[in-house]
């Protein structure tokens, strides 16, 4: 319980944002809909690279 204290609600909310994109590409991927699927897809990295990047400016600023 300590780590989701330490991980912030912010950051465990776009961590869980990232997980259900995964699930909904993955659902549209396999239905049939492949393009779609890979275009939903793409959206998790794109989250988690900003989520990084407000972190490392976050912490360049200290």
């Amino acid at each position: 319980m300590n780590y989701f204290k330490k991980l912030g609600t912010a950051n465990f909310l776009m961590l869980a944002l990232c997980a259900i994109i995964i699930i909904v590409a993955e659902y549209l991927f396999l239905t049939g809909d492949k393009l779609h699927g890979i275009f939903v897809g793409l959206w998790a990295p794109t989250l988690l690279g900003v989520m990084i990047y407000l972190k490392i400016i976050n912490n360049g600023g200290r």
